[in-house]
């Protein structure tokens, strides 16, 4: 077995790998779509689609929240 074969079967179990681990990554992002904290991820990705300065925000924080000192 020379070097270019053992790099072959090196970028093709790697490459086999990313790619098992990006659909597992996937899948748990849209099989569990809120976390412990209640944050629902799909409705932050609209930040990316909705970043003019005249849209609404994705969030929004009442002032109420804030405690004056």
């Amino acid at each position: 077995m020379d070097i270019a074969q053992l790099q072959a079967y090196g970028y093709f179990i790697l490459t086999a790998t990313l790619t098992i681990g990006l659909y597992a990554y996937i899948y748990h992002l849209y099989s569990k779509k809120k976390n412990a904290d209640g944050v629902d991820y799909e409705e932050l990705s609209n930040m990316a689609l909705k970043d003019d300065i005249a849209d609404t925000p994705v969030t929004s924080i009442s002032n109420d929240d804030k405690k004056e000192k």
